[in-house]
């Protein structure tokens, strides 16, 4: 797993729960925050951030109910790979946060205080494992599916987050193979754009462009790697440099890959524009291979909203 990953808060960590982003797009960062009494200081202005609250308050009243405390978990902040998945194209991003490692250093030193990672931490060693079956259940067993890439997944239909999302969007089983599948998409999905030969197109002027910058990586996805090492952390000015000059490139276009109207520059052949109109377009393709899952997703988010919004203004 990469080191850009978020490191995880202990509900997470004992119960993979994939709610609003499953489909692989962009999270917005959530305004609910864990604060174990009133509801005053949560807050939800999406409907992702709605289901993830709502999420979160029914697995603390579960847990609260089995005898264990719990604080709400906010919805991570997105971080560099989530928000520029193949190439960083926003200057004023970049230039902020370069590859986006103090967003990770930030989440890192938030996760040390997390108080369910404290409180589980503070657990008797005998009483740990209680902990984690009252949340995740006491076995990986009674939800199944098989992923579009043959990989068969589990996870247990008990515990609380199992209670949670059930009492959210009903048909659990349903739920679990459409979030896993789609997930399994959206890694697909990234697979067939860096393979696709207009993405591979679309690199050698962004390389010509980068190396007129100073720097000799082929693609972004090496650029990343160099200043994201976990065992050589790049003082913040140089990632900023680096990922300046990748926001650049990204934009600037050889008018090799446009149409014939297009002259360079023109914007439609620039390494930005190719992932994005790849992406769309492989989206696109999938949802109509897997109809099912993606339609599944959609309709029992939609579904559960309104449940999320009665759940929310309950409060606690």
């Amino acid at each position: 797993m990469s080191r850009r990953t978020l490191l995880l808060t202990t509900a997470a960590l004992l119960a993979v729960t994939l709610t609003g982003c499953a489909d692989g797009t962009t999270p917005s960062q959530t305004a609910a925050q864990g604060s174990g009494s009133g509801t005053g200081r949560h807050a939800s202005d999406t409907p992702e951030q709605t289901l993830h609250l709502a999420e979160q308050l029914l697995t603390k009243e579960c847990m609260e109910k089995r005898g264990y405390k719990y604080w709400v978990e906010e919805r991570p902040a997105p971080d560099g790979p989530s928000l520029f998945p193949y190439v960083v194209d926003d200057a004023a991003w970049a230039a902020r946060h370069g590859y986006g490692n103090d967003i990770y250093r930030a989440q890192q030193r938030e996760a040390l205080r997390d108080p369910n990672q404290r409180y589980f931490r503070s657990m008797p060693a005998d009483r740990a494992p209680e902990l984690v079956s009252a949340l995740n259940g006491p076995r990986p067993e009674g939800l199944s599916v098989r992923l579009p890439n043959g990989i068969q997944v589990t996870h247990s239909d008990q515990g609380c987050v199992a209670e949670a999302e059930r009492a959210l969007y009903k048909d659990l089983p349903a739920w679990f193979r459409a979030t896993r599948v789609a997930t399994s998409l959206a890694g697909m999905r990234a697979g067939m754009v860096v393979a696709d030969k207009r993405y591979l197109a679309a690199l050698k002027p962004w390389a010509r462009c980068m190396k007129a910058k100073g720097y000799t990586y082929p693609s972004p996805a090496e650029a990343r790697a160099a200043a994201t090492r976990p065992d050589k952390e790049w003082p913040h000015a140089e990632e900023v440099r680096l990922a300046s000059a990748e926001a650049a490139c990204a934009g600037s276009g050889s008018g090799s890959a446009s149409s014939p109207s297009s002259g360079p520059g023109s914007g439609s052949d620039t390494l930005s524009a190719v992932v994005k109109s790849l992406d769309a377009e492989y989206r696109a393709e999938l949802r109509r291979r897997h109809p099912g899952p993606t339609a599944d997703l959609d309709r029992l988010r939609r579904e559960a909203l309104p449940r999320a919004r009665t759940i929310v203004a309950r409060g606690d």
